[in-house]
C-alpha cells in the first residue's frame, strides 16, 4: 500500500465535556418538564412558542407553501422509500418448526408500539431524513410516531421539512431540537407518551443523548460525522471520482473522505480534479476543512488489498468505479451501504432511490447495517409441546438443573415429568 494523503479517520467518541453536558440538560429536563425544553429552545434557536406541536392548519399551511414541483419530488422520494420497505418486510416469515416429536419452536416479528423520529435541521435542512425513520417504521406496523425537527432560528419551521414529515406519517410533529427534542420523546414531555425507540441523526449532543437515553428506550445506532470511500480502478473518471468525495466532504468540517485506488497515477489525477473542483465548490468552506483533515487517499497493491484496506475503515458509504465490480460485491464485508458503479452515487441513496441514509459510522458497519424495516421489528420467540415431548424434555433439564445446583429449576420440570407420567398411566 502506498499512501498519497493521509488524513484522521474520525471516530465516534465519547466526549466527556459533552456528556457532561448533555447529563445536566436530561435531569434538568425530566425534572422540569416542558417548562426546561422552553428554556433550551429560546436559549439555543430562539424559539419559545405557546405549543411546539404543529396543528394541522399550520401543517397544511407549510405543505401549501411549497412549489407543487417539490411536493412531488417529495411524494417521489417517499414512495421509492415505502415501496423497498415493503419488499424488506415480505422477506421476514415467521417461523415454525417441529424440532423433535411434540416439539414445536417457532418466531413471530412484532412492530415496536412507538417511535420518536429525530429530522436533523442544523447546517442543512435535511427533510429527506423524514422518510427514512418514520417510513420504515409505518410499513412494519408501528402504531405511533412522533417526530421532531429543529426550527428555523428565531422563526419557526421549514416547510419541506414538515410536508415529508406529514406524508411519511408522523402522528404528532412538534418544532424543537436537540436534546430538548430527545427528552420529549424519551421522557413523555407535552402529553406525549414515552416513545420505546428514538431514531434519526443529528449533531454530537443528539448522539450522545441517544447513548445516554438507550436503556430507558431503544434508539436506531449512533451515528457520527459521515463517510464516503470510493474504491476506484484505472477505468474510473477522477473527474467524477472527485466530485462523489467533494458530496459528502460538503456535510461537515469532520466528515470522512477516503480513497483507495490501484494505481499511483490515478491517485494523483483525482486529487488534481478534487483540488480544481473545491476552489470553486459554493460549500468549500466546509468541504475544504474535510478533505485537508480527513482525507486520505491510499494505492493499494491489488483489489484483494483494495477490500482488506476498504474493510478496515468500514465506511458508511462506499461506492465501487472498477470494472470487475462482481469482484469487489463477493468480498466486500464491512460497509453501511454499497453503491455499485459510476451510475449510482451517495446523493441517490441519500434522498432518491429507496434504500435508508440512517447508516453505521466510526466503524460501526463491522458489526451493524443500516435503519431498515427490521429496526423496528421484534423477533420473538416462542414454544409449545406436547406432554409426551414434556416428559422427554423434562428429565433432561432436571438434570442440567442439578449439574448447576439451580434446584427450583429442577423442580419445574420434574413436577411436569411426574406429572404427565401419572397421567399416561391412567394413576
Amino acid at each position: 500500500m502506498q499512501i498519497l494523503k493521509d488524513g484522521t479517520h474520525r471516530l465516534f467518541e465519547q466526549d466527556a465535556e459533552t456528556a457532561a453536558v448533555v447529563t445536566r440538560m436530561l435531569v434538568d429536563l425530566e425534572k422540569h418538564g416542558m417548562d426546561a425544553v422552553r428554556r433550551y429552545s429560546q436559549q439555543f434557536d430562539d424559539w419559545a412558542p405557546a405549543d411546539f406541536e404543529l396543528s394541522p392548519a399550520q401543517i397544511s399551511e407549510a405543505v401549501a407553501s411549497l412549489p407543487e414541483q417539490a411536493i412531488r419530488d417529495t411524494d417521489y422520494c417517499q414512495a421509492n422509500v415505502r415501496q423497498f420497505a415493503e419488499a424488506q418486510k415480505a422477506t421476514m416469515l415467521p417461523l415454525e418448526v417441529e424440532t423433535r416429536p411434540g416439539v414445536f419452536l417457532g418466531h413471530r416479528h412484532i412492530p415496536v408500539n412507538s417511535v420518536g423520529s429525530y429530522i436533523p435541521g442544523g447546517r442543512y435542512p435535511m427533510f429527506g431524513s423524514a422518510q427514512m425513520s418514520i417510513i420504515p417504521a409505518r410499513v412494519a406496523g408501528v402504531k405511533r410516531i412522533v417526530a421532531c425537527t429543529p426550527p428555523v432560528k428565531g422563526q419557526g419551521w421549514y416547510p419541506a421539512t414538515i410536508n415529508a414529515i406529514h406524508k411519511a406519517g408522523a402522528d404528532r410533529i412538534f418544532a424543537v431540537g436537540g436534546v430538548p427534542a430527545m427528552a420529549l420523546m424519551a421522557f413523555g414531555l407535552s402529553g406525549v407518551e414515552p416513545v420505546d425507540i428514538l431514531c434519526g441523526a443529528g449533531n454530537r449532543f443528539v448522539a450522545e443523548a441517544k447513548r445516554q437515553l438507550f436503556g430507558r428506550c431503544g434508539i436506531d445506532l449512533l451515528a457520527g460525522p459521515t463517510e464516503i470511500l470510493v474504491i476506484a480502478d484505472d477505468s474510473a473518471d477522477p473527474a467524477l471520482v472527485a466530485c462523489d468525495l467533494l458530496g459528502q466532504a460538503e456535510h461537515d468540517p469532520n466528515s470522512g473522505v477516503c480513497l483507495i485506488c490501484l494505481s499511483e497515477d490515478f491517485g494523483r489525477r483525482t486529487i488534481a480534479e478534487l483540488e480544481k473542483q473545491l476552489a470553486v465548490l459554493p460549500t468549500r468552506d466546509v468541504a475544504a476543512l474535510a478533505w485537508r483533515d480527513n482525507g486520505i487517499v491510499y494505492v493499494a497493491e491489488s483489489k484483494e488489498e483494495a477490500v482488506t484496506l476498504s474493510d478496515r475503515y468500514a465506511p458508511e458509504h462506499l461506492e465501487l468505479h472498477v470494472t470487475d465490480s462482481d469482484f469487489y460485491f463477493a468480498n466486500l464485508t464491512n460497509y453501511g451501504s454499497l453503491f455499485i458503479g459510476e451510475e449510482t452515487t451517495v446523493a441517490y441513496g441519500d434522498k432518491t432511490i429507496g434504500t435508508n441514509h440512517i447508516l453505521p459510522t466510526s466503524r460501526a458497519a463491522r458489526y451493524t447495517g443500516g435503519v431498515w424495516v427490521g429496526k423496528f421489528l421484534k423477533t420473538c420467540t416462542y414454544q409449545r409441546m406436547s406432554r409426551e415431548a414434556s416428559i422427554e424434555t423434562g428429565e433432561v433439564t432436571e438434570r442440567q438443573c442439578n449439574l448447576e445446583n439451580m434446584l427450583a429449576h429442577a423442580i419445574t420440570a420434574r413436577v411436569r415429568v411426574d406429572r404427565y407420567r401419572k397421567s399416561e398411566s391412567g394413576a
